[in-house]
């Protein structure tokens, strides 16, 4: 963005900040809602002490405020966390998406130049495939799919490290569930004796794309041999002499590994389930495009919204709701 300080102190409206445990993401939003400036921070939660937080918000935006006046924050993410700058308890499902601003928590803050709100995360203490359960951040990023369309049904996924499976009926969630999907790939890939095989994989590469959707496959009908076809990637490692060799090798096995991890999370949260209506993919477009080869694969369709967006139309929504 080419807008001057002064242009962005004269325009600014309100603050939108997406706070996760590695970094912060701030924008600032003009009267219209339109982004008239962008600033980040390797500052997360995990670094950061509860008395942290507002010296690390105000030196990120200090530069966009105008001179007098006190200018709205609504933050979503970590910060709002029980080890964060201060709790905004979860709400439990069913909650309507639209209202998430009703559980925000305010800050006391020594600068009276802002005025912060923390929005909650969501909670589940029971459903049909999981008893309890937690969400902070996502929920945000759930609010930017219901922030056009207030009466959205349908099921959405988050994939990620810890990904999230979310049912909504008329732009409520009415119960989700969490698969530790990326940690396990990772705990497997580089702690486990597959770490001997293990490359890194490229599924625009033809060898890599088949090993991974015929891994998904696989599990996705008989998620109980796990276990098996895990040791069997070492296994092929030492044996299977069709697999190429070098750097391929090692590509090719980590392709099916992450086919597998991911194949056994869809047997969990979509087996049972119609697959005649499209799941919403919100995130980073590259791993939304693995998760769309995997559903494809075991016959879903998908539509895709990006995740940056996502949050920031959640929090749009969640500033209009308090406005309101």
């Amino acid at each position: 963005m080419n807008t001057t300080a002064t242009e962005i102190a004269h325009q600014l409206a309100w603050i939108a900040v997406d706070w996760g445990s590695s970094n912060l993401r701030a924008w600032g939003l003009d009267k219209h809602d339109h982004v008239i400036a962008h600033a980040s921070s390797e500052k997360g939660m995990l670094s950061l002490k509860a008395a942290d937080y507002e010296a690390e918000l105000h030196r990120l935006v200090a530069d966009w405020l105008p001179e007098s006046g006190q200018i709205n924050v609504m933050v979503c993410g970590m910060a709002g966390a029980r080890q964060g700058w201060r709790e905004a308890a979860y709400l439990p499902v069913p909650t309507r998406l639209d209202q998430l601003s009703q559980g925000a928590v305010m800050p006391t803050l020594s600068n009276d130049r802002l005025r912060v709100y923390l929005l909650p995360g969501l909670s589940q203490t029971r459903s049909a495939f999981a008893h309890f359960d937690v969400m902070r951040g996502e929920e945000t990023q759930l609010a930017g799919l219901v922030a056009d369309n207030a009466s959205f049904s349908g099921l959405a996924c988050l994939p990620g490290t810890h990904a999230k499976w979310a049912t909504l009926e008329s732009g409520a969630v009415t119960e989700f569930t969490t698969y530790l999907t990326g940690e396990l790939y990772q705990l497997l890939a580089r702690q486990s004796v597959l770490q001997h095989s293990i490359g890194n994989d490229d599924l625009n590469d033809p060898a890599c794309r088949n090993a991974f959707i015929s891994a998904v496959s696989e599990i996705y009908e008989a998620p109980e041999t796990l276990s098996s076809r895990l040791f069997g990637l070492r296994a092929q490692d030492l044996l299977d002499g069709r697999l190429p060799s070098g750097e391929k090798r090692g590509a090719v096995l980590a392709a099916r590994l992450s086919g597998l991890a991911i194949g056994l999370e869809l047997s969990g949260a979509c087996h049972e389930r119609a697959n005649d209506a499209s799941i919403t993919l919100i995130g980073n477009q590259t791993l939304c495009h693995r998760y769309t080869l995997a559903l494809n694969a075991v016959g879903y369709q998908t539509q895709y919204l990006d995740g940056d967006d996502a949050v920031l139309n959640g929090l749009r929504l969640a500033y209009r709701a308090l406005k309101a």
